[in-house]
């Protein structure tokens, strides 16, 4: 069994009649389950408010779904955090009399020209996904012991009786019962003690994996948002990164050394400084080194998406592949 994770950018509790509805924060979880199939549905529940909120639907997620009610500020921003997180598999609904015809101008040379459009039928879409997920089981079982696990944590706490419990996705790789992980950037030993996916115990977890893995040798206190369980050694955590960015084609000026701006990667969020910016030919493609306060955790040649929070309607500023 694996899962499926599908981002739904939409009106809110618009993914209540697609799975039962789990863990909320400024995320929200709905699980689908049947048989062997299993399929978790996000809502960015604080966006439009918290950008962060839409990062993290979006870096989450295998497959996109999104509800285009309207043409608005709020859909260009979304086409933007796609466009520049690379999500380039899923699905658009048109509700409200809005035509293809009048979005294909707007995600023309975006990752939204490859999506399917899909009727507004909730039974429909939830048995496509499923089936989606009972293809994605196959092939991951056929990869499963493809390398080395990273799990990053998006949420921790104390379970009477049983310890300390993380919540996250499998990025990466595959983990077992009883493995020995890093918890980066602490550079802590930990160690599995049981697996848990969509409430059933598993021996094992596999590349999109939604996993509660109650875990030895660690307090709740050690653990944050954003932290990364991983046995990959390939894994690095630093606090000054450099790699060469693309700015969406909308950004107005060059970036300036000395300008704030956030880098989003698995699920951290994290303030940065520009440090360093190269420019040699276009400026919307320089290359920048960036220092933070928290390390960033990160495996080589990933892709981190920039955002701008004083930027007033243009959040969105592009992304940075590292080396």
């Amino acid at each position: 069994m694996s899962n499926l994770t599908i981002a739904i950018l939409a009106p809110p509790d618009y993914a209540k009649d697609l799975g039962k509805k789990g863990t909320t924060s400024d995320i929200t979880f709905y699980n689908l389950k049947k048989g062997d199939a299993t399929v978790t549905f996000i809502e960015p529940t604080r966006y439009p408010e918290k950008l962060s909120s839409l990062f993290y639907a979006v870096s989450l997620a295998d497959r996109i779904i999104l509800v285009v009610d309207e043409i608005n500020a709020t859909f260009g921003e979304c086409v933007l955090m796609l466009q520049s997180a690379g999500k380039s598999s899923g699905y658009l609904i048109l509700k409200n009399y809005i035509g293809p015809d009048q979005v294909a101008p707007l995600i023309k040379g975006t990752v939204l020209e490859q999506y399917e459009v899909l009727e507004e039928d909730m039974l429909g879409i939830r048995e496509k996904m499923l089936e989606i997920s009972v293809k994605q089981t196959a092939h991951q079982k056929a990869h499963e012991g493809a390398g080395k696990g990273v799990v990053p944590v998006d949420a921790h706490f104390n379970v009477k009786g049983v310890g300390v419990v993380v919540l996250g996705s499998v990025a990466q790789g595959s983990i077992k019962k009883h493995d020995t992980l890093k918890l980066l950037p602490t550079e802590k030993s930990v160690q599995i003690r049981s697996i848990q996916k969509h409430d059933d115990d598993a021996d094992t977890a596999v590349a999109g994996d939604r996993v509660g893995l109650a875990l030895k040798n660690v307090e709740s206190e050690d653990l944050d948002r954003g932290y990364v369980l991983t046995n990959d050694l390939s894994v690095q955590y630093a606090t000054t990164v450099t790699g060469k960015a693309q700015l969406v084609k909308y950004w107005p000026a060059p970036l300036k050394e000395g300008m704030v701006i956030y880098a989003g990667h698995w699920m951290q969020f994290l303030p940065t400084r520009v440090e360093k910016v190269e420019v040699a030919g276009d400026w919307r493609m320089p290359t920048l080194t960036l220092t933070m306060e928290k390390a960033l955790v990160y495996s080589p040649g990933a892709r981190v998406v920039l955002h701008y929070l004083e930027g007033g309607k243009l959040r969105v500023v592009g992304s940075l592949t590292l080396p």
